[in-house]
């Protein structure tokens, strides 16, 4: 990895002799036409209507011999290629981080979980590898929560309806899609796709319903389509019921480079970036815009830590803050598709991206011209992959026509 500013965590000294007179010298070197379908018997109200109104510790290989192979010279950072079974773990694709080799070989879940107000809190989030967050109509955003540790969570939700682009991108990592509802004259079909494997709730444009994965449960005070969940018993038997291929293929290509067990990527020559907004400060219709979500960086344990709406963002499932090792700001063509405010945003080609990790900021772009079935990557301005900390990633949509109103700082 030449020419990558990346300082590693130890210095290596250089040591340059020269012998002069018989003397020693030494000296150091030195990026619908129709309506939603309803939940159940419920419609589903739309997802701008309140705004009218205005980890476990790693378990590390005990020898060398044992670790993931490794790139190391004095310019590059060590970095997760090839992984190995130790210990009957296994480092992840989604995290880098050491993972029962049963969840950590076996494709992951995508679920689709609504991020308004109205909704709140949600249930199970902070146990998701990867956040995907893009605009929807009503210009608010609507998170794919990408699961691969989620045995002992009950449940996950609440659910909501699927959008084409977030099967894409589901699709790029070989996940099952989990939906509730969906806009049928943009989805329905794509659903209805072999290549597209997804446990959606039974409703009108699903031909291939997992109903026993769904249920609700009483919140009083919320509007009933923030009540729907999907519970895991349920999900693992629809999976099995269908047929569903639960193991990686030979052809999947992982969404990250990651660094190495005891090293980090620190980008020290890049710019500091500590407090993040990915729809800026002020109100806006990019997405963002309406609850203003922004992450903030805590250099003692390196993680960035989620607010919206003027507090911190939780989950309802162990009352932690949600917390990323790594932000992304994903820069999207976008355009809006119908009377309905239907968005559709360009998530194969390329475009802009900033990637944010040890408190600092890559500017760079994004690429993914191989197809459905192979995630976007990352590459800073030398185009070079950009390496990623260990840890869970939160991935930001961002409308391109409103990049003006992101900030950091």
């Amino acid at each position: 990895m030449e020419n990558r500013q990346i300082k590693l965590l130890f210095s290596i000294g250089m040591i340059c002799m020269a012998v002069f007179s018989g003397s020693l010298l030494l000296n150091g070197c030195g990026e619908n036409t129709a309506d939603e379908v309803p939940l159940g018997e419920v419609n589903e109200a739309p997802d701008d209507a309140a705004q009218q109104t205005f980890p476990e510790e790693p378990i590390l290989p005990e020898t060398a011999d044992e670790t993931a192979e490794e790139t190391e010279s004095e310019d590059s950072l060590p970095i997760i290629e090839t992984r190995k079974t130790v210990n009957g773990k296994i480092q992840s694709y989604l995290t880098g981080e050491w993972l029962d080799e049963e969840k950590a070989t076996r494709r992951p879940i995508a679920v689709m979980i609504p991020n308004n107000a109205p909704a709140m809190p949600q249930y199970g989030l902070s146990k998701a590898s990867i956040i995907y967050e893009a605009p929807v109509e009503g210009r608010i955003t609507r998170l794919m929560a990408v699961f691969e540790d989620y045995n002992e969570l009950e449940h996950i939700g609440p659910i909501r309806s699927s959008r084409d682009y977030f099967v894409y991108v589901a699709m790029g990592y070989e996940a099952i899609y989990c939906n509730w509802g969906l806009a049928r004259p943009y989805v329905e079909e794509l659903l209805s796709r072999d290549t597209v494997q997804n446990i959606s709730a039974a409703v009108e444009g699903i031909h291939n319903p997992s109903d026993e994965a769904f249920g609700r449960i009483k919140r009083p005070g919320y509007a009933t389509e923030f009540t729907g969940y999907m519970f895991i018993d349920g999900l693992e038997k629809a999976i099995k019921r269908q047929k569903y291929e639960t193991a990686y293929d030979d052809a999947y290509v992982p969404p990250f480079t990651f660094a190495d067990d005891g090293f980090r990527a620190e980008y020290e020559e890049e710019k500091d970036a500590v407090s993040i907004y990915p729809g800026g400060r002020t109100s806006n219709k990019g997405g963002y815009g309406v609850y203003n979500p922004y992450f903030e960086y805590n250099e003692k344990d390196n993680l960035y830590y989620r607010y919206q709406d003027g507090k911190k963002q939780i989950d309802e499932y162990d009352s932690s803050q949600l917390t990323v090792s790594n932000v992304v700001f994903q820069y999207c063509h976008g355009e809006v598709r119908d009377k309905k405010d239907y968005l559709a945003f360009g998530v194969h080609g390329e475009g802009k991206a900033l990637v944010f990790t040890n408190g600092k900021v890559i500017e760079g772009t994004w690429e993914r011209y191989d197809g459905d079935a192979t995630p976007a990557k990352f590459y800073d301005k030398n185009g070079e992959e950009i390496i990623f900390n260990q840890g869970k990633t939160w991935i930001c949509n961002i409308w391109d026509e409103y990049e003006e109103f992101v900030e950091y700082r």
